[in-house]
Order: C-alpha cells, then structure tokens, then sequence
C-alpha cells in the first residue's frame, strides 16, 4: 500500500500568460522528470502537447503529470488561462486536493485570475499563491499582494520577500528561516546560494516575520498562548499552524520569484510539501442520489473501501479513448470489471496509465488518492461516477454552463460527413461546454461554444487531427426569449375520429417567471375537474414547447405556468389529449403574453496602454457597452464593461489595430437582457427568411 500522506494532487492555474505552464515545466526540471527545459515560446513546453497551443502559445486542455521531490508524489495538473477554456479549469479543480495560483507580478490579479479564484472557493481547494514575473518590468510583489486582498478578498500570508525587482531581481528571503536565497545568472536553477538576509532589509523581513507568526498562532491555542507570552514559536510548530491555516483556507501562503529565469521555483515545490493537503486532509465527496440530493454517505479516501472513482476527462488519441479518473476510495486492476452508476451498465479496465502529457506509464492498480487515465472505456462520459458493482454509489456530479455562441459548418463533399459526424462524436465526449446540433430543416450542423477562440480551435482540431475539411458559416449568437405579460387563457382540445375521441380542455395563466427560473408549473386545479394524473401531460405539453419560442424560434426562457382549471371526459381523455391541448395552448397565448427577445451580455474586461483609452472606451460604447469601472495600472489602464455578445465579433482584431497591438481582453458570459427593438427586429426579420428559404 502507498503511504497517501506522501501524495499531492495539485492544480496549476492562473490567467492566460501569468506563467503556469512555464512553472509546470519548472517543476518537471526540478524533480528530474525532464531532462530538458522547453520553454511556451518555443513551442516546446512538456504540457502543451497539441499543435494548436504550440502555435499560439497558450494551454487549451489541461494536461496532466507526475513527478516527485523529496520522497513525495505530486500529481500535477496545468490547466489553461483562456476564458473560453475555463471549463477545462473547473472540472480539473473538481478532482484536485490543492493548488497553486499564480499571478503575475506585473499584470497582477487579472480576469481570469478572479474566475480561476473563485472556482477554487467553489471546490473548495486548498491554495498557495505564487507572484512570478518578478524579473519583468513593471513588477510589484507588494502592489499584488494588496491585489488579492482587495479584488478576490482573500488573505494571503507572504512567506518570502523580494531580493531586487524587475532586472535586478536575483532571489527571495525565506521569512520562517529567515535566509536568503539568491541564484545567480547562469539560468540554472540548482545553482545557488543560502545565506544571512542583506541588511538593507532586514528591518523589513522582522515586520513581515511578525504578521506570518501572528496569522499561524490564531490557528492553535497553545502556540497563541506561547506566542502572547512572549515565546517564539518553533519552526515546526508554526508549519503544523500553517498547514492547518492553509487547508481550512483561513488564510494563503504567499510566495514570489521568476519561474523563467529559474528563481524560488524550490520554495513552492517545499510549500506544496508543507501546506498543502494529502488525499485524507480534504472534506470527502458526498455520495448523492438520482436527483442529485446528498444520501450523507462520503467516499472516504481508504483503499480498503468500496471503490469510488470520478471520470473528468476524456482525451481521443491515437490508441482510442483515454478516460482521466480520480479515485477517491477503493483500487482498481487491470482487466477488472466496474460499474458506471449513471448508465447502469458494467465496464472492463483495459489498461490503467499514469500520464506525463502525452506520453504514459503502464501500471496494473491504482487506489484511493490515484489519478490515472484508464483505457477501454466504451460508455463513460465526463462527469460520471465508476464504483464497485456490488455496492454502487454515485458522487456529486458536473455542472457545465451552456454555450453563447455557434457557427454552421458543412463538409465540403458527401464522402466527408461521415468522418465528420465520427469526429465530432469525439469531440463533444472530450469537452462538455462543446455541443453539436443539426437543423432538422436546413440539415445544417450547428457547433456551439463558449467564445470565438473555442470554436476557431474546434474546427482547427476538425481539420488536423480528424482530416475533415469543412465550410464554416459565420458566427451566430443563442439567443432566447421570454414574456413580460401574464395572460389569462383558455384552450379546448377535441377530435373526433371513428372510435374513441380526444377531449382536454384547460384554463391557464402564463407569466414572466423571475429571471433565471427556466421554466415552472403549477397546478390550482381543485375539485378534479383536472384529475391529478393529467397534470405531469400538461407540464410536459408546456414545457416541451418552450424549445421555440414564438418571434425568432429561440428557446423560451423565465416563464410560469399555471394550470387553474379546466374540464375531462370520462372516455375521450388522455394524457396524450390533455399534452396535445397544453402545446395548441402554448402556440394561441404566447403572442398574446408582449413576447421578448433576450440577447447574452458578456463580462468584458479590457487591459490597454494609457495613450489609447479614449479610443477604446469610444470603441465599446459604439458596441453598446456599459463602461463599470477603469483601473489605472502601472503599464496601462483596465475597464470592466458589459456588452452584448452580437456587437463583440472580431473584437481582437479591432483593439489590436487601435492599441498598436498592445491591447488584450477577455470576455465570459454575465446574463441575458433585453434585445432594443431595432436589433430585434433585425433577428426576427433573418430568422423569418430563413425559415422562408428552407
């Protein structure tokens, strides 16, 4: 049996170009996983395997490794700081038992950053914070550490402090052993040295001393007492009050240094050792039932329990399905036989890998604590939960939000759809925010993403990996709609047809709901003029319809109805009747209801160069966008806006041209609002002719 108090599952995460992938790649060196560093720029990074992140120099799925230092096994995931890719992020913190954020000592806590965050608070997930970039110009360790206290309202203990900044930043104080280390030029990170702290700050390193010790004594009465006493904790005793800070997230320990040039990268590798949790110090996961509500059962992490194993990746490669698991309690073996609860159905265990990236290691077990790839799944999808079959149990499953954005793409002959429909399959098993739909009337294949650069990515991927060249429409914005009138109605549904008839008749009220409700039914009915068993058909009937909505055909969304009363034959009514009466019902009231096109407001956050503020505060107001706040940084200036989606095509390319390439953005779905009556007129009017044109 493995010690798992010598294990760490820990996740990498940060906003897009904050360094993580270069730390993962660090961190590889550093346990002597790698022999050679490869750096993003290069296209070389271990972790960025596919051809589309080494061209752009981003992560766009997370990848997974595994390496040791210091007798300890660390299970890394590098996960990507794109918005459109969040989703890779989310399901990643799911399964992990810590993290490290990192930040960047220019940039500071950027959009993604506080998504990132907020995931982590969501899960749950033990943290330590890591400022890199120091060497950059513009670095300010301190200006970020204000940051995360301010904007992600977090309260981070700092562990080391600079030694220089920006070029002449050359290593860190440690605070609890009060040292400094100091690497010097030649860029190899095992070359350098401990010594006593400069003395022009040693005046500073006692006054950041003083709060790290009083943050870890609230953690222990004993040490508190000590402490108050006027006895120094040791240092033990104030990495025991640490850990336990770290883990029950009271507080984060922070850290700094320049993963590129290889500085301080030792002192995280120690920190994830000394803060954060192994598999048994984390809050089990509750076991649920097939609604979804907790049955008070845990999967406790323990080999010798039933086994509890949570799928949250599939990868396709060229030797098939790679399903990532984590294994919370129980083994697995190779050739052994388990049961998806979601399907009901038992599945074989080909082979069992541990990854490092793209390549992989045969074992024949893992347990409790594991996260392996597993290959020879047939029916498991993201999400699902693999258990023992003789005892089954299901864990909290995945949420993923729903897309706000789609193109139509077609294979350019006959012979192509084929491999494209085989490729998409594959495509929408290995990311859940991806989906796929066919217009029943034009036959067209619709994709549907969370932003621009996904969906460039998808059909990227389409082109490369899967050989499908395709034709690919212009982008299309999800719309929906909903009411702003509650109107009373009344519908009665008779057929007569040689043998028995049909009758249902049904008295109604349709209302807005309050945003966010989707769809609700109610039943006033008294007195069985509406028997009971009825009812369910006249939700269904309902709430069936709500797909099309009645201006534009988009999907009805924040709507009440509620069933008040009505009348049944004794022969002629049914079910099916009283569902065929509720779908007539909801095409005679809904134009009657003031019908509304909503239209999806994105969260835009857009960082330029303080020469061209004005230009880009004009440019969004032209996009209909709210100006939020403006924040002044060093090297430029942040503004927080909302704006619809539909005016937001092709953005990049216009805030390039108008900060001399110097301009960045990112962009993630906030609500849907209100379409003003000239645009929706627009929508109803395309989608009117369009349905002509079929």
């Amino acid at each position: 049996m493995t010690d798992l108090t010598l294990y760490r599952n820990i996740g990498i995460f940060a906003h897009v170009d904050a360094g993580k992938t270069t730390t993962t790649e660090r961190f590889l060196k550093l346990t002597g996983k790698i022999h050679k560093i490869g750096e993003v720029h290069d296209g070389a990074a271990t972790t960025d395997f596919m051809d589309q992140e080494q061209e752009r120099g981003i992560t766009i799925q997370s990848a997974a490794t595994t390496c040791f230092w210091k007798d300890h096994r660390f299970n890394i995931i590098d996960t990507p700081g794109h918005v459109d890719f969040t989703i890779e992020v989310y399901r990643s913190l799911k399964v992990l038992d810590g993290g490290v954020g990192v930040f960047c000592g220019s940039g500071g806590v950027e959009p993604q950053s506080e998504t990132n965050w907020r995931y982590a608070n969501d899960s749950a997930v033990a943290r330590i914070i890591y400022v890199n970039k120091l060497d950059r110009t513009g670095a300010d360790f301190y200006r970020v550490v204000e940051q995360v206290e301010k904007v992600l309202g977090a309260r981070p203990v700092v562990m080391v402090l600079p030694i220089g900044i920006e070029d002449d930043f050359s290593g860190v104080v440690d605070l609890l052993t009060r040292k400094a280390w100091v690497w010097d030029e030649s860029g190899d990170p095992t070359k350098y040295t401990i010594s006593d702290v400069p003395e022009d700050m040693v005046e500073q390193v006692e006054e950041y001393r003083e709060k790290l010790v009083e943050a870890a004594v609230e953690m222990d009465d004993d040490a508190m007492e000590q402490y108050l006493e006027g006895q120094e904790p040791s240092i033990e005793t104030l990495k025991a009050c640490l850990r336990k800070g770290t883990i029950d997230l009271s507080f984060f320990p922070t850290y700094c240094g320049s993963s590129f040039k290889n500085k301080g990268v030792q002192l995280i590798l120690d920190a994830v050792i000394d803060y954060l949790p192994n598999p048994t110090e984390v809050t089990p996961q509750p076991e649920v039932n097939l609604e979804g509500e907790e049955t008070g059962e845990l999967a406790l992490v323990d080999p010798d329990k039933p086994l509890r194993a949570l799928a949250f990746k599939i990868m396709d490669d060229r030797y098939g399905a790679l399903t990532f698991i984590r294994i919370y309690s129980g083994m697995i073996s190779k050739g052994s036989t388990v049961l998806n609860s979601f399907t009901g159905k038992t599945e074989r265990i080909g082979r069992i890998v541990e990854m490092h990236a793209d390549s992989r290691n045969d074992v024949d077990s893992a347990q409790a604590g594991d996260i392996v790839a597993v290959l020879g799944m047939k029916n498991v999808q993201t999400g699902h939960t693999l258990c023992d079959q003789n005892q089954p149990a299901t864990l909290e499953p995945m949420v993923f939000p729903d897309p706000v954005i789609s193109i139509a793409i077609a294979p350019l002959d006959k012979a192509g759809a084929e491999k494209l429909g085989i490729a998409l399959g594959k495509m929408i098993a290995e990311d859940p925010s991806f989906r796929v739909e066919t217009d029943q009337e034009s036959g067209e294949t619709i994709i549907k993403g969370m932003g621009e650069l996904h969906l460039d990515i998808k059909v990227d991927i389409l082109k490369r990996t899967h050989g499908c060249e395709v034709e690919v429409g212009k982008p299309q914005v999800a719309y929906r709609e909903t009411i702003t009138q509650r109107t009373e109605d009344v519908y009665t549904h008779k057929k007569q047809t040689g043998g028995a008839g049909q009758f249902a008749k049904i008295d109604y009220v349709i209302e807005p709901g309050e945003v966010g409700t989707g769809f609700l039914f109610e039943s006033k009915v008294t007195g069985g003029n509406v028997p009971r068993e009825f009812w369910p058909a006249v939700q269904k009937g309902f709430q069936l319809s709500t797909a099309e909505g009645v201006l534009a055909g988009y999907p009805m969304q924040d709507i009440k109805v509620t069933l008040m009363d009505g009348a049944f034959h004794a022969v002629d009514s049914s079910a099916v009747a009283f569902e065929t009466a509720a779908r007539a019902a909801y095409r005679q009231t809904l134009p009657k209801a003031s019908p509304q096109l909503l239209e999806p407001v994105m969260n835009i956050d857009v960082f330029t160069p303080d020469d061209h503020v004005g230009d880009v505060i004009g440019d969004l107001n032209r996009r209909r966008g709210m100006i939020k706040a403006q924040e002044a940084g060093v090297s430029g200036v942040r503004i927080k806006s909302a704006a619809p989606l539909s005016e937001m095509f092709g953005y990049i390319g216009d805030l390039r041209t108008m900060t001399s390439g110097r301009g960045q953005f990112s962009m993630e779905f906030s609500h849907y609002a209100p379409c003003p009556n000239s645009i929706a007129e627009d929508v109803i009017k395309a989608a009117a002719e369009l349905k002509d044109s079929q």
